[in-house]
């Protein structure tokens, strides 16, 4: 019994992925691609234009293996089914054949603005070449070819290897100075003859080009998906750089045996053609540079636990360095408030008085023992036995008496 989900990129009524892609829980992850191109390809509403029911029976197809193809999202159903999921996080590749001119103006607006848009292969490309209908230009080793293609459309190259460089190891890379987007793919021989699409690298912006890569080298290499990156910072900013390992997946073929293999570089801009520039290499010229990408994948990997474990300390850190950055708040406050409240205490102490009982300035006022005395008469001072008297002072009251004295006493000799 289906499930239903609000999620716009997934079917209404959701059935087990491994029902709908035909393959069972052991699977490896190269037979569920496998059975995924296959029923892509046989449901495409390029293909199916007068049923509808092929266009949601491709979007199951796609729902299903965007699960499958994940092995983080495959062990989270494996082990809970659909509620472990997070539909938000449940991104679907679009086919930009299939999309009007307001739908791609729009995917390449956004794409534009950095937001990762997934896009598949068009069904008309997939199905020429499982018909074995396409021109295929060869590309010898050590040799590289330049070209211009268009949207939507692949060009096709063989690569015909010896015994010799299959046990070297090859390398296949298109770059693009342009920054045109495109895919690299690679395709096995199908059973009748035509070509059947085994792997796919997005172009990603490195420096100055654009460029993607196919490393067959006899030991495990991992491409990286930015858009898991790319939905991780959309959910949680702050959390984002735990993410940026997470997009990395595991190359499902790592070694290539003697004969001609099929690639092609398809263009994936929304407007233009795409110009690049594809090689095919050898690794045995190259041997110290193949030990350095194996050391530095085992780094990778170890720097991804590692990762998932600081995350776990970086988040209780946070969570305490939150908890002391309030209480700091809180005592600062409170501090505050106290000297704020000293500093009205320590106010209180004045003698400033209302407007009626001022102090009286000037030379006929006197303080002593923080209280003022009123003197009615201008010629005599009554002075407090505390209270510091300055010489001119005293000189100044002298010479006065003495005046008034001999004023006096005239006054009665001539009377």
């Amino acid at each position: 019994m289906g499930s239903k989900l609000e999620g716009p990129s997934a079917p209404a009524v959701r059935r087990d992925p491994y029902e709908v892609l035909g393959v069972s829980r052991d699977s490896t992850d190269q037979e569920i691609k496998t059975a995924y191109r296959k029923l892509a390809l046989k449901y495409h509403p390029d293909k199916n234009a007068s049923n509808p029911e092929a266009s949601e029976l491709f979007k199951e197809v796609a729902y299903s293996y965007n699960i499958l193809s994940d092995p983080e999202k495959r062990r989270q159903y494996d082990i809970a089914g659909f509620e472990a999921l997070d539909s938000d996080s449940m991104d679907m590749e679009i086919d930009l054949s299939n999309l009007g001119t307001v739908n791609t103006m729009f995917a390449a607006l956004f794409s534009k603005l950095g937001v990762p848009i997934k896009t598949t292969v068009s069904a008309n490309v997939l199905e020429e070449a499982l018909n074995g209908t396409v021109t295929v230009r060869p590309l010898p080793v050590g040799t590289s070819v330049s070209g211009k293609v268009d949207k939507q459309c692949a060009h096709f190259f063989g690569v015909t290897i010896n015994e010799e460089q299959a046990q070297a190891g090859i390398v296949v890379r298109v770059t693009s100075s342009s920054q045109s987007k495109f895919k690299l793919l690679y395709f096995e021989q199908d059973a009748s003859g035509g070509y059947g699409l085994a792997l796919q690298e997005d172009s990603e912006k490195t420096g100055k080009v654009t460029s993607a890569g196919m490393f067959f080298l006899h030991f495990q290499v991992y491409r990286m998906d930015s858009t898991v990156n790319a939905l991780a910072m959309a959910k949680d900013p702050e959390a984002a750089f735990f993410k940026r390992l997470e997009g990395l997946q595991p190359c499902e073929v790592s070694e290539l045996k003697a004969g001609t293999h099929i690639f092609a570089v398809y263009g994936d801009n929304f407007f233009k053609t795409a110009s690049y520039t594809i090689e095919a290499l050898c690794a045995k010229s190259y041997e110290d540079t193949t030990e350095k990408l194996k050391d530095i994948e085992a780094q990778i990997l170890r720097k991804r636990t590692e990762l998932r474990q600081f995350e776990t300390e970086y988040r209780k850190a946070l969570a305490r360095f939150q908890e002391v950055t309030n209480r700091y708040s809180q005592e600062k406050q409170s501090v505050d408030e106290l000297l704020k409240q000293r500093d009205s205490i320590h106010c209180s102490f004045t003698v400033t008085k209302t407007a009626n009982n001022s102090i009286i300035s000037g030379s006929g006022s006197n303080m002593s023992n923080g209280s003022s005395s009123k003197i009615p008469n201008d010629d005599l001072k009554v002075e407090s036995p505390g209270e510091d008297v300055s010489s001119e002072g005293k000189d100044k009251s002298t010479k006065k008496k003495w005046f008034n004295l001999n004023l006096k006493g005239s006054d009665k000799k001539c009377g």
